[in-house]
């Protein structure tokens, strides 16, 4: 097996679970929207199955290759929780965040998806870059 088979599957299950999403109930597989309309109260139901399934993904990984994901996060967790909600400010000012601009707009066509998408790879590209200096 190559070490490209794990992403290659997980990428091809996020996008059938996008489009599945999209076709059945007409919703963007957007994390921050279902977990802002699940934190705001609306659609409950669907949203915690969303996130439930979410946070099943490592025990379905381990399940099928018999250990959980390698994880390594060599930041201490104050810089971890700012990170965290940098992102959070930037997914609400970007009306959306990756997976919704990046695997489901992109497949739109959307202009605005184009644009945020281009957006956090080129910070994406910044960041690792400078880092990389840094170092």
């Amino acid at each position: 097996m190559t070490p490209y088979l794990p992403s290659l599957f997980g990428g091809m299950l996020l996008g059938a679970s996008a489009v599945l999403l999209l076709v059945v109930n007409g919703r963007i597989a957007g994390i921050s929207g279902i977990v802002g309309r699940l934190l705001g109260g609306y659609q409950v139901p669907a949203n915690i199955a969303f996130v439930v399934g979410l946070m099943a993904g490592p025990l379905l990984y381990a399940a099928t290759y018999d250990r959980y994901p390698a994880v390594t996060i060599a930041a201490p967790w104050y810089l971890v929780l700012a990170s965290g909600l940098l992102v959070g400010i930037g997914t609400r000012m970007g009306s959306g965040c990756t997976s919704g601009h990046g695997i489901l707009g992109l497949a739109r066509f959307s202009k605005r998806s184009f644009a945020a998408t281009a957006t956090f790879l080129a910070a994406g590209i910044i960041t690792a870059t400078t880092m990389g200096i840094l170092r």
